[in-house]
């Protein structure tokens, strides 16, 4: 029993998992932000196109 007594005590501790959490959410969220960047100018230069093919 005081062994996981110990391996609790550990992981409260630990704080490499919470490193780990904090760099996962920052991916994330850098992810996210990407994503929207590039539809947005995806959207932008299929219209830009768009009105080049309509005048042509």
């Amino acid at each position: 029993m005081s062994k996981l007594v110990a391996i609790v005590k550990n992981l409260k501790r630990n704080e490499e998992g919470q490193d780990l959490l904090e760099y996962a959410l920052l991916v994330a969220l850098i992810a996210l932000v990407a994503i929207t960047a590039v539809t947005s100018a995806g959207t932008a230069v299929a219209t830009i196109f768009g009105d080049i093919a309509a005048a042509l």
